[in-house]
């Protein structure tokens, strides 16, 4: 059975840092997501540059070349499988990587709520993340097979994740 366990992590440099991680334990980049107001993509970068959206980017734009090099989303962007630019009503403009971005892209006018709400997690959770992201923080998921799940938490944990939980 597959579960999804959520984190909620300062800046980007943090969330890099477990991606990273995760996937040095043989976590798929299919089983790995991220959301962030893009405003949080210019805080935290691993090089010192700030990872901005480069000319005008439309909902839904695949990101992959539109991300500045070196930036802390661009970073995770690179590791993981999908990208995209999102308007979310509320919220603004925000960036997606991983399967959620399908997932986000699909449930634009039920925001990032209604996104995970599609994944399986409890509406007043997932409302609970979207606040998150708008507040400027990164929240990273992992959705994966429940015997793989207590390891992404401490994963998550030991990168400075804060909400960590399992649903």
């Amino acid at each position: 059975m597959r579960k999804t366990v959520l984190g909620v992590f300062d800046d980007t440099l943090q969330a890099e840092k477990a991606v990273d991680d995760l996937q040095r334990k043989g976590f798929s980049k299919n089983e790995i997501s991220i959301v962030a107001r893009e405003t949080s993509a210019k805080k935290g970068s691993s090089q010192g540059e700030e990872g901005r959206l480069s000319g005008d980017m439309e909902a839904g734009q695949d990101l992959s070349g539109g991300i500045t090099t070196g930036g802390a989303i661009g970073g995770v962007a690179g590791l993981l499988a999908g990208v995209g630019a999102l308007a979310i009503p509320g919220i603004g403009p925000i960036v997606a990587a991983g399967p959620i971005a399908a997932a986000l892209s699909g449930a634009v006018t039920g925001g990032i709520a209604g996104g995970l709400i599609d994944w399986g997690i409890p509406e007043e959770v997932g409302e609970r993340y979207e606040q998150r992201v708008k507040e400027g923080k990164v929240v990273a998921m992992v959705r994966t097979d429940d015997r793989k799940i207590n390891e992404a938490a401490d994963i998550f944990r030991r990168h400075g994740a804060n909400e960590v939980e399992t649903h």
